[in-house]
């Protein structure tokens, strides 16, 4: 018998064999499960509402708890799709703090490793799942603020229920009460891809796992007549099956399409988009999947036509219209599962206070401060009505994780290949401690040592010890003109052997997560040696060896410093927007004085920039910096050396284009740099740069800074944001010499 018969028969066996009044003809929405493919929902919707049907009840599974979620709190089909063609859902799902949200360690942490595991017992343990499921969460939440205080889900403007899964017992979870954004987030948990939510002592996941369209449910609800919307598919074949999330739903499939035969057969307006050629994280195609569950509801019109005269005609359902909030009055925080966190240092992290009017933004700014310091496993929160204002309820679970094995793979021109074995431990000697030991191996030994106190706006301190050493050949003119060489001596090229040993201990301040302050003190060893050169014997260094190394430099150098930074750059290597500034000055007050012509002396540099969208996918970004030694020292071991390419280059060598790596020498410069970023493909960049510079003695004393620029280079490049960091490779030449430069450059600089 055709379905719509089968319609026209239950619809007429209510009213008139029965007895009952169209009032009392109750219509159930069925959404299942499906990732990506749910966007269908949204189009089966507008068709819905279109055809003048009113839905009386919804359960939905995942993504169809979501999606009707959101349709039972009062949106309408229209505003769910602005909002979801509007959502980027591919960074929601990645979870990637935003830049902004971390401390300058963070930062740093962040910017040189590529991988992070927990370490415990000497074994090594994988996550639980890629995404922590924060910031999908932070957007139910604010998308859902208008049905807050309704705990109880056959409240909302569309009684509602949605399923999970126990992931300790395997029974289904019929959640029909609670907080509504961590209802539909358990919901919506699949296994590896979401780390699993707890709700009521019950540690729940995808809800699809055990039923992915819960048509019982809605069944016992209330619901006389069902629509149901299908973005399920059949089980693929081996071609089909090439990722660990395609895998998995495979395996999940067996269940739910031997289910599905039933289950199709009980519902009355039975609507399936044909969506085969999408895959549960093809968000990119959100239209096109919206459009697709549009087309397939169109197919049902006439039927739904049929349900919209007996649903709508004694319908009196009070339909409440969703309404966004910008700005919420917090007039208190209530902290829940903090035990090795203070209330001081979460608040901190919030920044916000008590009693301050809070915008959307800036609460989930402050969520995700608490994210990216790694220290909490889960951040929950609710907002509830309170007098006059909103009580915000914060749920931390902390991260019973304190030590990590991280690891980091590089290749440079100067430094070559390089890989790094990190060791961390938080709360090492107190609480809100860090440290952290990274050993680099490769062609030049590395290391670095790092004990960090983070009291957030107070002052913090800290230690680090760094080791760094490089082999380059270099111009005999360089050498020449800065050390007492033989002049006479028919060298072009000379092998440069460099070692720098800096320990450092400082006091820091940070205002946000933008601006620190920092004064310390430092004591640098500088080795700069060659085998192929020799040069008159210093007179206070008599024990050094004199038939097989020649040295420039062998000097300990003791100084106070001081160091200002602001950075809102988004990105620290294809930067989109924000600003940058980076001042540094040292004062040198001793040496061991190698070469017996110490005198104090001070070295002070500052860079700053700004990065701009020009138009799409297109960005600008512009910096200046500059140098300059200060006192009548000829001490020229810590001049300014430009040439290469990098970002984290060892004491005062500063990246240039166009020159090779150590080329441009003096105790003061002027640099400016422009670049053009072209993302013509996600993660895929198209680099044009230029920069221009003047370098040499007193160039601000003789005001030669202020002149044309000597020096310029240009480039042009791609770069590739990947796992283990960017890689990038640059084609660069200059007007001033006949030589070509290429530049290559694999991972995270460390």
């Amino acid at each position: 018998m055709p379905k719509c018969l089968i319609l026209i028969v239950l619809v007429f066996s209510h009213i008139v064999l029965f007895g009952q009044d169209a009032k009392d003809i109750k219509v159930g929405l069925v959404l299942s499960g499906g990732g990506a493919k749910g966007l269908a929902h949204i189009g089966a919707l507008k068709v819905i509402e279109e055809a003048g049907v009113k839905i009386d009840y919804i359960g939905g599974t995942s993504m169809g708890a979501i999606v009707g979620a959101l349709y039972a709190s009062g949106y309408t089909a229209s505003e769910l799709d602005s909002i979801f063609k509007s959502t980027n859902f591919m960074a929601l799902i990645q979870d990637n703090v935003p830049r902004s949200s971390k401390t300058f360690y963070e930062k740093e942490d962040s910017e040189r490793y590529a991988v992070t595991l927990p370490f415990s017992g000497f074994k090594i343990s994988i996550p639980q799942a890629i995404s922590g499921g924060q910031s999908i969460y932070n957007e139910f939440v604010r998308l859902l603020y208008h049905v807050k205080d309704v705990n109880d889900f056959s409240k909302l403007t569309i009684p509602f229920i949605c399923i999970a899964t126990d992931v300790e017992t395997g029974d289904e979870v019929r959640l029909d009460h609670g907080y509504l954004p961590q209802a539909i987030l358990a919901s919506g948990t699949f296994p590896s891809l979401f780390r699993p939510v707890e709700i009521n002592g019950k540690v729940l996941i995808d809800g699809g796992v055990i039923n992915n369209y819960p048509i019982k449910e809605v069944k016992k609800m209330g619901a006389d007549i069902i629509i149901g919307v299908d973005v399920q598919h059949g089980l693929s074949d081996r071609e089909s099956l090439v990722s660990a999330t395609e895998i998995l739903l495979q395996i999940n499939n067996y269940r739910t399409v031997k289910d599905m035969r039933e289950k199709s057969e009980m519902t009355d307006i039975y609507i399936s988009p044909d969506i085969k050629d999408y895959s549960v994280i093809d968000f990119g195609y959100g239209k096109s999947i919206i459009d697709k569950g549009e087309e397939a509801a169109r197919l049902k019109f006439d039927d739904l036509l049929k349900v919209a005269k007996v649903s709508s005609l004694e319908n009196e359902r009070r339909i409440v219209p969703a309404k966004f909030k910008d700005t919420i009055h917090v007039n208190e925080v209530m902290i829940q599962g903090n035990h090795n966190y203070s209330r001081a240092y979460i608040m901190g992290k919030l920044r916000f206070n008590e009693d301050d009017d809070v915008s959307f933004q800036k609460l989930q700014r402050g969520i995700n401060n608490l994210s990216a310091t790694g220290n909490f496993t889960s951040i929950k929160y609710e907002l509830l009505s309170n007098g006059e204002g909103v009580g915000l309820l914060l749920n931390v679970k902390e991260n019973p994780n304190k030590m990590f094995i991280r690891l980091g793979l590089h290749y440079d021109d100067l430094y070559k290949s390089s890989g790094m074995l990190n060791l961390t431990k938080k709360n090492f000697l107190m609480d809100d401690d860090v440290a952290s030991f990274d050993f680099i191996v490769g062609d030049n030994l590395r290391y670095r040592l790092e004990y960090y106190v983070d009291k957030g706006f107070y002052w913090s301190f800290g230690m680090n010890s760094q080791f760094d050493h490089f082999n380059k050949e270099v111009d005999f003119d360089l050498i020449r003109s800065n050390f007492q060489v033989d002049a006479s001596a028919n060298i072009q090229k000379v092998s440069l052997s460099a070692t720098d040993l800096t320990n450092q201990v400082y006091l820091q301040t940070v205002l946000k997560e933008e601006f620190a302050f920092i004064l310390g003190l430092e004591h640098k060893l500088l080795k700069y040696s060659t085998k192929t050169l020799s040069l008159a014997e210093p007179t206070n260094a008599p024990n050094l060896p004199t038939n097989r190394r020649t040295y420039f430099e062998n000097s300990n150098f003791y100084s106070t410093y001081g160091k200002l930074t602001y950075d809102t750059y988004d990105d620290i290597f294809f930067p989109t927007k924000g600003l940058y500034f980076d001042g540094d000055f040292h004062l040198y007050i001793f040496s061991s004085d190698f070469n017996n012509n110490f005198k104090e002396f001070s070295v002070g540099k500052a860079r700053m920039g700004g990065a701009f969208s020009v138009f799409n996918n297109v960005y600008l970004n512009l910096e200046t910096e500059g140098g300059f030694k200060w006192g009548v020292s000829p001490i020229a071991s810590m001049d300014f050396i430009l040439g290469g390419y990098g970002t984290q280059l060892v004491n005062n060598a500063i990246p240039f284009m166009g020159y090779d790596f150590l080329s441009l020498v003096g105790n003061s410069y002027v640099k400016a740099m422009a670049k053009i970023d072209y993302e013509f493909l996600p993660k895929n960049h198209i680099l044009l740069a230029a920069n221009f510079a003047n370098v040499g003695d007193d160039l601000f004393r003789t005001a030669d800074w202020f002149v044309a620029p000597e020096y310029s280079g240009y480039g042009i490049g791609y770069g590739l944001e990947s796992f283990i960091g960017p890689i990038q490779v640059y084609y660069t030449f200059t007007p001033e010499k006949s030589e070509n430069q290429i530049f290559f450059s694999v991972g995270y600089w460390f």
